[in-house]
């Protein structure tokens, strides 16, 4: 699998994945244009939209309605490494919700693919090369 990454001016970085393309840029603050997303909104993005969809699947598989259900992600940024010490989200559930499955629509949010990724994180090797 291959995922191209571009640099398209100024702070502005992007995918090219599966015929998309995921536009970032940095803040104007931080010498960006403030066109997109940060990288790293993307990544908390991807956390909370990842587990949203295993609370589809779950409610699918049960013909449960998704329409009440909202979620949110919280967290929590250390100051001196700037890096997320926790990370909190909350399903919130319409009342009509049935209760028997409350704590295993939380099971089905947990088993997200990119939360497990940095549960049991992949190695990384960078490397430079020089085009041909």
């Amino acid at each position: 699998m291959e995922m191209e990454i571009s640099f398209d001016g100024g702070k502005r970085v992007n995918s090219n994945y599966k015929g998309f393309t995921v536009e970032t840029d940095q803040p104007r603050d931080e010498g960006g244009d403030g066109t997109a997303p940060e990288p790293y909104d993307l990544f908390l993005a991807s956390l909370g939209t990842c587990a949203g969809v295993y609370v589809v699947y779950f409610c699918e598989k049960r013909n449960i309605l998704t329409d009440g259900i909202k979620m949110t992600l919280e967290f929590d940024k250390n100051d001196r490494s700037h890096l997320i010490e926790e990370i909190r989200m909350n399903i919130q559930l319409p009342s009509e919700f049935p209760e028997k499955y409350r704590q295993a629509v939380v099971r089905a949010a947990q088993m997200c693919t990119v939360k497990r990724s940095l549960v049991d994180p992949p190695r990384f090797n960078v490397i430079a090369e020089y085009a041909e």
